[in-house]
């Protein structure tokens, strides 16, 4: 008795010590559970690239922990410019915007120029270590939030705000589209689409513009070799999955390999008999076989709980613009993540797309975590502003402006110190 007396103060005070750090990070407007689903998905990340890189590191003459000694470097130059970006508010990112979005065209235009043929297209500057067109999308998002916001009082105009817009959105994706990454295009353009929505967007415009971009995008698929032959790969491997491409059924057998407990990590043998890319767009099979389903549903999971993180961050933004910015980075980082798994498993057509905070790769990783600095700098600029009571539901009311101009019913704030 003696001993359970002496022991209950000391799990008291570890309880109110625990208390007091937790609601110190709230005040600095750490949000504690994306913070942990990020650090997790690095560590994760780290371990598989470990795992599935030494082959191809070999194989690009490299030692066999070539990819992976980068990686830890990107994941550290990432987390300095998340840390950065998370410090500096995100109003003054405006005067920056302009400038990014000209370096980010100019970068673009190199790839078209150097034309340096990788796996097929032409993606990548400085020897394979830069992919623009992942900047591309990052600044896609950041300038259009900017400019939506400025533009509200003609955001419905076709000639001052919707035409505008197209032209800004069709230049970005064309660009990329030239390499041609016609998976990162698409996202360039739905990105443009879900932005434009939550800034208040007619619907009626917004379905003018959603039938015109399908309308577009069948074209450049029929055109495109490269798009003809994802799509009918896609459509036949749906039928059957021995018809699907080959990279996909390499992905589908590690997915079988792996069953539900996984082989074990280190232990996938598709990584060394014909998976493509197996660090890079392949990760998530390598996940499977490794780690078995419920490896893989962890990583949905993890990639759920960021993706309603994100959104509460946005709904309880201070302004329009702070919400356009975590709930259009948010969604950005879920699409990645969703486009790269369900391609794996064949549930959607073939695309590049990296799996956020896990492939390997210095582009991806580095505009991911610098998204996630923005994201916590809107949570960040939360503090001292108290939200108006909302219902549970609100965690997606993101959209619908008042009469009155700039500021939504559901994003009206109160600060206590006025």
């Amino acid at each position: 008795m003696l001993q359970d007396s002496s022991q209950k103060p000391s799990l008291i005070s570890q309880t109110q010590d625990l208390a007091e750090k937790t609601q110190r990070w709230l005040r600095m407007g750490i949000d504690i559970p994306l913070v942990m689903a990020i650090i997790t998905l690095v560590l994760f990340g780290l371990l598989m690239v470990y795992s599935a890189s030494w082959k191809f590191s070999i194989q690009l003459g490299q030692p066999a922990a070539y990819m992976f000694i980068r990686q830890i470097v990107w994941v550290i130059l990432g987390t300095f410019l998340a840390v950065l970006l998370s410090r500096i508010d995100y109003h003054r990112y405006g005067k920056l915007m302009l400038p990014a979005l000209i370096i980010t065209y100019g970068m673009l235009i190199t790839v078209l120029i150097l034309r340096d043929t990788r796996l097929g297209a032409d993606r990548t500057i400085l020897f394979g270590s830069v992919q623009p067109s992942e900047l591309a999308k990052v600044v896609t998002i950041l300038y259009l939030s900017f400019w939506l916001n400025n533009h509200k009082p003609v955001l419905n105009n076709f000639s001052l705000g919707v035409f505008p817009m197209l032209i800004l959105i069709g230049l970005n994706a064309g660009l990329v589209l030239l390499q041609p990454d016609i998976s990162a295009a698409a996202t360039i353009i739905v990105l443009g689409g879900i932005l434009f929505y939550l800034a208040g967007g007619d619907m009626k415009k917004i379905v003018f513009v959603i039938i015109g971009v399908a309308f577009f995008g069948a074209i450049v698929v029929l055109v495109s070799t490269t798009g003809r032959t994802r799509m009918m790969d896609y459509l036949n491997g749906l039928q059957n999955p021995v018809q699907a491409s080959y990279h996909v059924q390499r992905s589908l057998e590690a997915v079988v390999k792996g069953g539900l407990f996984g082989v074990g990590i280190g232990r996938a043998t598709t990584k060394f008999t014909g998976l493509p890319v197996a660090p890079t767009d392949s990760i998530f099979a390598v996940i499977i076989e490794e780690t078995g389903l419920l490896g893989a549903l962890l990583v949905v999971g993890l990639f759920i709980l960021i993706l309603w993180r994100g959104l509460y961050i946005a709904n309880r933004a201070p302004d329009p613009l702070g919400r356009l910015l975590a709930a259009g980075l948010t969604i950005w980082i879920f699409m990645e993540a969703v486009i790269n798994m369900g391609v794996m498993v064949n549930l959607l057509p073939f695309a590049g797309n990296a799996l956020p905070l896990i492939s390997a790769g210095g582009s991806s990783l580095t505009t991911t975590l610098m998204s996630f600095g923005i994201i916590l700098n809107v949570a960040r600029t939360n503090t001292g502003v108290i939200p108006e009571r909302r219902p549970a539901s609100a965690v997606v009311n993101l959209r619908g402006w008042d009469r009155r101009g700039s500021v939504s019913r559901s994003g009206r704030f109160t600060n206590p110190g006025k």
